[in-house]
């Protein structure tokens, strides 16, 4: 209770301090040149647009929750939502500048070039484009860096300590989010000078989280349940069902988004976003069958947040016919990647994190590069295919050892792994004396 206490004053000092220094820090949020108008449509598009991606957190809140146990609902789904929280308090001191701001030789932003967001405002940006206000675009870049943290969580759920991963999505979100998107989307980011290609995300959102999750995974090491195998049933499929949903519809913001106007290429990574989801499910519940098993909701869910993961990377440059050839590719692959990690390997990644998202990323990348209208392996080229391997490589390097310090730093600031009491107890009533069984309540 002594050390809780402490460490919860400690963080609220902490946001105190930021809160006085963003008050008086001298910020200046440049306006457009008088007689300036943006695109109405394209500011009303991009403001819904941020919009939907934003929801996606409260969607995969419910995904996540619906598939653990009883008495872990409330931590799980919590874990996704109080990212909403840190990350746009990061995001705004110093995240924004570190993904964006001044390259410093092509590997992170100068943190003092939007710090606080000074030099942020509803004026357009030379450098990222003049279709919407650059605090516009501030705004739709810190949903993807808010969902991406609270991807990682299905890895290590039913185990972790809140604290702990308050203190590690933090620090993720500066050390690895921020590079990475830096050097993914920013025109003088060594990635992005190579040619990689990534339209909304597989790169820096999917498989950054897929790995960290597989780090975490491994760092947190196995729950007591599946050391002695129980069964793991999902505890509440409408949950799931209704995840999926917002997700779904989040993700057309998500992807169509990312073209930053009201255009035709938003247009068509609207549908390419369709297309993938729709066979990607249809593929899992397929196989499903193929193999011998029934129908499930499960599967049909799964499934088709594979296809939204795995078409995310190459949304605004493939056609429609690659778009559902890629959903039905990534479908197979994390079908058979989650049913080997559950019947022949030990690793305890407990909402299948890697063999989804991580995977689904990883095949969409390549995918990306085989298909692309310009440049692509389909064309004859490439150039784009090798660069892609070579990326892939540094990516999955950098996020998983990088993840892997992190999750180390973490653990010697606070423990990360609860107790084997709160554990058996379940996160909801140890982490935070809340459950769905009035009855459990106790005072802690």
């Amino acid at each position: 209770m002594a050390r809780r206490k402490k460490f919860g004053l400690i963080a609220f000092m902490i946001l105190v301090a930021l809160s006085i220094a963003a008050a008086f820090y001298p910020s200046v949020h440049p306006k457009p040149p008088e007689g300036f108008h943006f695109d109405t449509g394209t500011l009303a598009w991009m403001l819904s647009a941020s919009g939907l991606v934003l929801l996606m957190t409260p969607g995969l809140s419910f995904f996540y929750g619906g598939m653990v146990k009883p008495k872990n609902i409330i931590s799980t789904m919590l874990q996704s939502f109080v990212a909403l929280g840190v990350i746009s308090i990061i995001w705004y001191t110093v995240g924004f500048s570190l993904a964006f701001g001044d390259s410093i030789g092509g590997i992170i932003g100068n943190p003092l070039t939007f710090l606080f967001f000074d030099n942020v405002g509803t004026a357009p940006h030379p450098v990222m484009g003049s279709a919407i206000p650059f605090v516009l675009f501030a705004a739709f870049q810190l949903k993807f860096a808010i969902i991406t943290p609270a991807l990682i969580t299905g890895s290590f759920a039913e185990r972790v300590r809140f604290w702990g991963y308050l203190v590690f999505i933090c620090l993720f979100s500066i050390f690895i989010y921020a590079p990475l998107a830096h050097w993914t989307w920013h025109p003088d980011g060594f990635l992005y000078k190579m040619g990689v290609l990534d339209f909304a995300g597989g790169t820096v959102v999917h498989i950054s989280a897929g790995y960290a999750a597989l780090a975490g995974a491994v760092v947190l090491g196995r729950r007591k349940s599946h050391i002695e195998k129980e069964e793991e049933k999902p505890v509440n499929i409408p949950y799931v069902l209704l995840g999926t949903g917002l997700l779904w519809f989040g993700w057309f913001g998500f992807n169509a988004g990312s073209s930053l106007e009201a255009n035709i290429l938003a247009v068509e990574a609207f549908i390419n976003t369709n297309l993938a989801s729709a066979s990607a499910m249809m593929a899992w519940i397929l196989l499903d069958v193929a193999k011998g098993r029934k129908i499930t909701a499960l599967g049909a869910c799964i499934g088709a947040v594979v296809g939204l993961v795995a078409i995310t990377p190459a949304a605004g440059f493939v056609t429609y016919g690659p778009s559902i050839l890629i959903g039905v590719i990534a479908s197979v692959a994390s079908n058979y990647a989650v049913h080997f990690k559950n019947t022949k390997a030990t690793l305890d990644d407990t909402l299948d994190v890697f063999p989804c998202h991580g995977l689904g990323g990883i095949v969409g990348m390549i995918l990306t590069a085989v298909f692309a209208v310009k440049g692509g392996l389909i064309t004859g080229e490439t150039t784009l295919f090798f660069n892609h391997l070579i990326a892939l490589v540094i990516v999955s390097v950098f996020t998983f050892c990088g993840s892997w310090v992190l999750y180390k730093i973490t653990n010697m600031i606070t423990p990360l792994r609860v107790s084997e009491r709160d554990e058996e107890r379940g996160l909801d009533i140890s982490q935070h004396n809340e459950s769905i069984f009035e009855e459990e309540l106790v005072e802690l």
